[in-house]
């Protein structure tokens, strides 16, 4: 009876959690988060950290990569100083790009112990050596390469990556009797802001044009004047009126 056996699978992982926290709480959760990463077998990627603006409340953010045995420590610390309310895992097969990988670092590395070989050989030609020594900086360049992959594929696989998002708990803030008036009121502050900035470009728009307009407008009205005024005296006179008394 001949046994199977599995094939290993290199599976990388990645953990996605939304804490919550009061405000006053929120630094410090997140510092003590990034303190016990220290503790175990972890590392930081990167963190960030966001205080209150006007009315944006503060925010955190801490990526990082565990190792499996130590991923129910974290959780358990970090569910101790928040409230978990969005924990998603995601997976992804890596196991056919790590067997091509390291099939490409075995085939590069046996041609380039194949290539220090025939370079010790003294029987060598110059031009030869010439072009040994390009094929082997080029083979070595390739072989760099690989493994740095090979390292990456490994970080990937054999630590859970972890990305924590930290947000403030609304839900203690509480919403008092006066609230709705002032945001009403820091509604129609900016709704009146706007219109008063559109009023302003209104009017320096207008500006130039009153230079011309209002010389016009003052030609036109005694033009206007005039004209009535010379037909008023070019009509003729009614019988029996009576006429207006002459200019002196």
């Amino acid at each position: 009876m001949t046994s199977t056996v599995t094939p290993q699978r290199f599976i990388a992982v990645r953990h996605k959690l939304e804490i919550v926290a009061p405000e006053s709480d929120l630094s410090k959760t997140w510092e003590s988060t990034i303190a016990f990463c220290g503790t175990i077998q972890c590392e930081v990627v990167s963190s960030t950290i966001t205080t209150r603006v006007r009315d944006s409340f503060p925010f955190g953010s801490i990526s990082m990569r565990v190792k499996p045995e130590d991923l129910t420590k974290l959780f358990a610390q970090v569910g101790s100083h928040g409230r978990i309310v969005q924990h998603t895992t995601e997976s992804e097969d890596k196991t056919a790009v790590v067997i091509d990988t390291d099939a490409r670092i075995k085939n590069l590395t046996n041609f380039r112990d194949s290539l220090r070989t025939m370079l010790a050989k003294p029987s060598a030609g110059v031009k030869d050596l010439v072009e040994i020594q390009r094929q082997l900086t080029d083979v070595q360049v390739q072989l760099d390469s690989e493994a740095a992959q090979q390292k990456i594929l490994a970080n990937e696989t054999q630590k859970v990556a972890v990305e924590i998002a930290f947000h403030v708990d609304e839900s203690v803030l509480g919403v008092g009797f006066f609230t709705p008036i002032g945001d009403a009121l820091r509604e129609s502050g900016s709704v009146l802001a706007d219109s008063v900035a559109s009023l302003i470009t209104v009017i320096v728009a207008i500006i130039p044009w009153l230079v011309l307009i209002l010389p016009a407008c003052w030609l036109l009205i005694r033009f206007v004047r005039n004209l009535r005024r010379k037909r008023a005296m070019s009509a003729p006179s009614v019988p029996g009126a009576p006429t207006s008394p002459k200019e002196s």
